[in-house]
């Protein structure tokens, strides 16, 4: 029996599905938009916790939101209340349930580990309909940091009192990569957008296009 632990928002949830439902309003530069709302996103965990300061995802996520509409004024800024709202409530890649219920019945534990406040990943969990094939939804939010400091990624081996070595740490992000393999987990980089790699000194165990490969080979 392993551990499987997994990134929550781009690996198990879709950050751009927010403006895919609402695409046709937002315009022509509606993926411009979207890409500019998670880039701000992430930016924002990274200042905050390099000045020392911390601040709750959900804010974080409307503060990037405000600058991204901003920055793209041809898509309306009266959607502002339907896109908070559906990211509230996130769709899960179509991968993420089957991989996962694919884990459980294996005989896994499952959890995740996420930037996420923990409002965020319950609701986004229970409108996904994962909440039974996840064991613990663990949030950086318990020690006011976000990825990628180390403290981080020892809240699953506090939860789970494992050793590093028996974590395997799922993440789309290559950067989430180098962290969880810089603290000794075993890291899967789960790479859908055939991005090319980088932080060559912290390679994950395997590099694969979707968590259905994972969870077959487990």
């Amino acid at each position: 029996m392993g551990i499987y632990v997994f990134d929550a928002y781009g690996t198990l949830f879709d950050v751009h599905a927010a403006i895919g439902r609402y695409r046709a309003e937002a315009g022509p530069d509606a993926d411009r938009m979207s890409e500019i709302w998670r880039t701000k996103q992430l930016e924002y965990t990274w200042t905050l916790t390099l000045a020392g300061h911390y601040a709750d995802f959900w804010d974080l996520t409307e503060r990037a939101l405000d600058y991204a509409l901003a920055r793209v004024p041809s898509v309306d800024k009266a959607l502002k209340p339907k896109l908070m709202d559906a990211y509230y409530k996130l769709d899960a890649f179509p991968d993420a349930r089957s991989a996962l219920r694919t884990l459980k019945a294996k005989g896994h534990k499952t959890g995740t580990l996420s930037n996420g406040s923990p409002r965020m990943l319950k609701s986004a969990v229970d409108s996904a309909g994962l909440a039974a094939d996840l064991d613990a939804l663990l949030s950086v939010d318990t020690l006011k940091m976000f990825k990628t400091r180390p403290e981080v990624y020892t809240l699953v081996t506090d939860h789970y009192q494992c050793a590093p070595a028996d974590v395997t740490f799922v993440t789309s992000n290559r950067w989430d990569v180098m962290a969880g393999t810089s603290v000794g987990f075993r890291t899967y980089w789960i790479n859908r957008a055939k991005l090319p790699d980088e932080y060559l000194d912290f390679p994950p165990v395997q590099t694969l296009s979707d968590l259905n490969a994972l969870a077959n080979a487990a």
